[in-house]
């Protein structure tokens, strides 16, 4: 699982191979996402396996802060092609070297994302009653003046 291929992503260009994006600009450069945004860089695979891999992986580097090294800017910092390409490969190398803890790793980052998202759902959701709530509250309150 050594060959990926990453160059900078033209916004509306299509990619038929299995593929994600990493974010290059602002203090999140290196997270993976499923989404194109105008500042990333494309990470295409040969499989669909290959790919979950590399984005954990990319996860696990950006939330570790091993791309934050590779900054650049004052104002709004970036990371480079190179800069990003480098640090993946020297990811996938040294999980080779450990490829079934890796394994384990990979799957609970997976586990802990999901519930993250479960979590981040309720509190959304949570955000809209209360906002209701408040509303309703003082739609109350008008109608008791009037």
């Amino acid at each position: 699982m050594s060959y990926f291929e990453m160059k900078t992503h033209q916004i509306g260009r299509t990619y038929s191979n299995p593929h994600f994006f990493i974010l290059n600009k602002g203090l999140n450069s290196g997270k993976p996402l499923s989404n194109p945004c105008p500042n990333c860089f494309v990470v295409i695979t040969k499989t669909e396996a290959d790919k979950n891999i590399l984005f954990h992986l990319s996860m696990m580097l950006q939330i570790g802060g091993f791309y934050a090294y590779y900054l650049k800017g004052s104002v709004i910092p970036f990371i480079s092609v190179d800069d990003c390409r480098n640090t993946l490969k020297k990811g996938v190398k040294s999980s080779h070297n450990v490829s079934d803890q890796m394994q384990k790793h990979i799957k609970a980052v997976k586990v802990i994302n999901k519930k993250e998202k479960e979590l981040q759902n309720i509190i959304d959701k949570m955000t809209v009653l209360k906002v209701a709530y408040i509303r309703n509250c003082f739609k109350l309150m008008q109608t008791k003046e009037a």
